[in-house]
Parts: C-alpha cells; sequence; structure tokens
C-alpha cells in the first residue's frame, strides 16, 4: 500500500509550490559546483540544490506563524497558516525539512563521503548555530538597542549561514579543492551580509505589492535594521563594497565562474 500525505497537506504543498520565489540559494549552489570546474557538478547537485530551498521555505513558514514574526503575506500570496492553518504550517514546515536530508541522503551520484559533508554543512547552517540561533538571537533583540556588530552577528546566522552553506555545499558536489572551499566561504560571508542590507534598503524604498511581502515589517516589530543604524546611503555604500570584495575573491577564477559572478551581482542589484 502506498503511503501518501493527507489531502490538507498536498493542498498546502501546492499552495506554496504556486509561488517558488527566487530559488536563490539553490542557483547559488549549482552556480559553485560549475565555478570549481566540475563540468558535471551542476547535474550531480540538483538534489542538494533542492534540498537547501526546501530548508528555506521551511524557515519561512515557521518565522512567518504569529509565535514569530507573524505575517499574512509572502512571496505575493497568503501565508500558509492563514491559507489554512496554524498546524498545517507546522507540519509541512517540519515535512519539508525532513525532505531536505533525505533527498542528501539517498543520492546515490554522490559518494558517501559527499552526501556526509553535504549533511552536516546543511544541518550546522540550518541549526542552532546558524539560521535557528539567527532567528533566536532577532526575538531576543526586539525593541533593544544594538551596535553594528552585534546587528551583523543577528543576520550571519539567520540569513548569511544559508547562503554560505549555498556555496560550500556547491563546492562538496563540485569536488573543489581546500582553497576553494575556503573562497567559497569568504564569498558567502560578504555576500550574505550584502544580500540582508539590500533586503533592508528595498523594504524601506519598496511597497508589499512589489515585495510579495509585507514591507516595513521589522520596523513596525520594533526591530533594528542596517537602514535605521546607517542611514541609507551608507547602508547601499556597504553592501556595494562587500558585494566588490566578494567578487575580488574569484577574480582569478576562469569563465566557469561566470554564472556566479552573474548570480552575486543580481544579489546586489535588485528591486524586490
Amino acid at each position: 500500500m502506498q503511503k501518501r500525505p493527507p489531502d490538507r497537506l498536498n493542498r498546502a504543498l501546492a499552495h506554496l509550490a504556486a509561488s517558488p520565489g527566487k530559488r536563490l540559494r539553490p542557483r547559488l549552489l549549482q552556480a559553485a559546483a560549475s565555478a570549481v570546474g566540475n563540468e558535471s557538478g551542476k547535474t550531480l547537485a540538483i538534489n542538494a540544490a533542492e534540498a537547501i530551498e526546501l530548508i528555506h521555505t521551511y524557515s519561512l513558514i515557521h518565522d512567518d506563524l504569529p509565535a514569530m514574526d507573524d505575517d499574512d503575506l509572502r512571496r505575493g500570496q497568503a501565508t500558509l497558516h492563514v491559507a489554512f492553518d496554524e498546524a498545517t504550517a507546522i507540519l509541512v514546515g517540519d515535512g519539508l525539512q525532513t525532505r531536505a536530508f533525505e533527498l542528501i541522503a539517498s543520492d546515490e551520484q554522490l559518494s558517501p563521503q559527499q552526501r556526509v559533508d553535504l549533511i552536516v554543512c546543511l544541518t550546522k547552517a540550518s541549526g542552532f548555530d546558524g539560521m535557528v540561533g539567527g532567528q533566536g538571537l532577532d526575538i531576543e533583540a526586539t525593541e533593544q538597542a544594538l551596535t553594528l556588530e552585534q546587528l551583523k552577528n543577528i543576520h550571519a546566522l539567520k540569513t548569511g549561514a544559508l547562503i554560505t552553506a549555498a556555496l560550500v555545499m556547491g563546492g562538496i558536489v563540485g569536488q573543489a579543492n581546500s582553497a576553494q572551499k575556503i573562497t567559497l566561504e569568504a564569498v558567502g560571508d560578504r555576500i550574505g551580509l550584502a544580500f540582508q542590507i539590500i533586503d533592508d534598503v528595498i523594504d524601506v524604498r519598496s511597497d508589499s505589492a512589489t515585495l510579495g511581502k509585507t514591507a516595513g515589517k521589522d520596523s513596525a516589530a520594533g526591530k533594528l535594521t542596517y537602514v535605521t543604524l546607517m542611514g541609507l546611503e551608507a547602508a547601499e555604500n556597504t553592501a556595494t563594497h562587500l558585494y566588490e570584495e566578494a567578487l575580488g575573491l574569484i577574480d582569478g577564477w576562469g569563465p566557469e565562474a561566470d554564472k556566479l559572478r552573474d548570480l552575486l551581482a543580481r544579489m546586489v542589484k535588485r528591486d524586490r
């Protein structure tokens, strides 16, 4: 007898699929796999790329819950707990998270060591030392005065860790050498922070319809942003500087890294 999820969960998954988002992290992973010189890297990266997108999507579902950021708009449509209910949203998030690791663990195109390395990288970036830890710090920081370094630390975990993981995981799939992996991690550290800063800039300049999520949500909730701490112009200049640093780190890489360069540019030169 074939086991299938309940119909309500299937309908909730269809709701998510109707608006898939930018799929930035899987694209970064595949670009990194190609950038390290492995011609088959992009193809081999398919399951790992899907896995990191599932983790990202689960995190958005849970972040939007009333107990967390309490938002009712995501990717241009009602958040999952609004379209269905909180229990369904929690279960779908849980299911996406576990499915992500199943995809990697069962990927027979990759060596056992690659699968282990991918799982270690993704779990660390997703858990207490990464995304979950950053979200916890973000909650604690509500209505609190923070230094720039404290704000950077929150977002290095909450946002940056998974972006960095995408690049490092691409390196793992593409059989990068140690120097290349170190470079990819350094690129991720810089571009992850730049991406978050630009998010804060766009949040000030845009509206909910354009963003596909509630504009001004963090400021309204009493959360410090880079714009409120640094000012709009300084925030934009900082993001540009970080992007240029990230780009410089792969300056000596060949044309196989062009897709990665293009994605780095798109992360900071965007309006949503």
